[in-house]
C-alpha cells in the first residue's frame, strides 16, 4: 500500500509518502515524514539570535556571511555584493527549497544548541541512477573553528545522505593546503582518490583540488 500526503499552507507545499504492506502502517510512515519535513522548513526559516531577537533566516545568514568574508576568502569563489544582503540570501534560499523538492541539492545550516549561526553544509550535486552519490560541502565560522563543530556537522550530514537519501557515496573536493578541511575528511573515513587539476575557481583563480570520497557503510554496520 502507497500513501501519499501534501499540506498547503502559506509556506511551501510539503509533501510525504510511504509504502507499507497495510494502509495504516503506510500512513504512519508519511505522517512521520510529513512532520520531519515540516520542522525542517521551520528550522530553515528562523534562527535565535541572543535571549528575545528573533531574526530571519535570510537576515542572519546575510549578517553571518558579511561577518566572515575576510575569512572564507581563500576558500570560496568570489561573490558579488548582492551575495551579502538580505535579499540576495532570501534568493539563495528559495533556490534551495526547489533543488531539494527536486531531489538536487540539500542546504542545511549548522548551529550551536543556543541556535546561533555557525557556519552551513550542503549535500550538492546528487546523482541517481547508476551513480547514487553527491558531494559534500561545508564551512565554519573563524569562531566556531577548531572546535569539532565541522566534524560533528559533516557526521550528521553523513547519516542523511547514507540513511534518508540512500546514497551509495558522497565525495568531497577540497583545496590541498585546506588542512583543516582534510581533518574532518579523514575523522569519518574518507579516502583520498585523486587530484583534480584546475577543478574550480576559487579565490579569483583556478585552483587543483583533492578527490576524496566515502563508500555507505555496509548493511548493520550503519
Amino acid at each position: 500500500m502507497r500513501i501519499e500526503l501534501t499540506a498547503r499552507s502559506k509556506g511551501p507545499i510539503v509533501r510525504a509518502e510511504a509504502n507499507a504492506e497495510d494502509k495504516m502502517a503506510a500512513l504512519d510512515l508519511a505522517l512521520d515524514k510529513m512532520a520531519a519535513q515540516m520542522r525542517r522548513a521551520a528550522d530553515r526559516r528562523r534562527v535565535h539570535k541572543g535571549r528575545n531577537d528573533h531574526l530571519s533566516v535570510a537576515e542572519a545568514l546575510a549578517a553571518l556571511a558579511r561577518s566572515q568574508r575576510e575569512h572564507l576568502a581563500p576558500w570560496e569563489p568570489e561573490r558579488p555584493a548582492h551575495w551579502f544582503t538580505e535579499a540576495g540570501q532570501r534568493e539563495a534560499l528559495e533556490q534551495a527549497d526547489r533543488d531539494r523538492a527536486a531531489d538536487r541539492s540539500y542546504a542545511f545550516v549548522i548551529t550551536d544548541d543556543a541556535g546561533h549561526l555557525l557556519g552551513r553544509l550542503t549535500l550538492a550535486s546528487v546523482v541517481r541512477g547508476a551513480g547514487q552519490f553527491c558531494s559534500i560541502g561545508y564551512w565554519v565560522a573563524r569562531e566556531a573553528a577548531g572546535r569539532g563543530v565541522a566534524t560533528a556537522a559533516v557526521g550528521q550530514a553523513l547519516q542523511i545522505a547514507f540513511g534518508e537519501l540512500g546514497l551509495h557515496r558522497v565525495q568531497a573536493e577540497i583545496l590541498p593546503h585546506n588542512h583543516a578541511s582534510r581533518r574532518v575528511l579523514e575523522h569519518h573515513g574518507f579516502q583520498r582518490y585523486g587530484l583534480a587539476p584546475q577543478y574550480l575557481r576559487i579565490a579569483g583563480r583556478w585552483q587543483d583540488h583533492e578527490l576524496w570520497q566515502l563508500l555507505a557503510p555496509a548493511e548493520g554496520q550503519q
